[in-house]
């Protein structure tokens, strides 16, 4: 395989990942209330709503960011890299708002959906990087 080609299942897991993310961040910008209820919170107050608001134009930036790196293995492990490591952010607040145990147990479901998507990215990411 030539540098110039990034490594095809890594290519195919982070291109997704973008795809899914920027998909995610529309659903969350467009219906926010449906999206914090379907997350598993059971409330959804003007600051969580802002909040998710806020996340959803993250996930917009950061799906599109991934898109148009999609071609370039250099360009689609930076950002491929850098999402994985905003999502272990994620995973590690949300752990944390759990262990206060005033998050409700529905947004349990959020752990392994992170969980899930730190290995996937990582995997990528570590699969575009050989390629260079």
């Amino acid at each position: 395989m030539s540098a110039a080609q990034p490594d095809a299942a890594g290519r195919g897991v982070a291109v997704a990942i973008a795809a899914g993310r920027l998909a995610l961040g529309v659903a969350i910008s467009a219906s926010t209330r449906r999206a914090i209820t379907g997350l598993g919170f059971e409330t959804a107050d003007e600051g969580t709503v802002a909040l998710a608001r806020l996340a959803g134009g993250r996930d917009i930036a950061l799906g599109i960011h991934g898109l148009l790196a999609r071609d370039d293995p250099r360009r689609l492990a930076e950002s491929s890299a850098i999402a994985t490591g905003v999502d272990l952010g994620d995973g590690i607040a949300f752990a944390l708002a759990l262990s206060s145990g005033r998050l409700g147990k529905r947004a349990l479901v959020n752990i392994p959906l992170i969980a899930g998507a730190v290995g996937a990215g990582a995997w990528a990411t570590s699969r575009l990087r050989t390629n260079y």
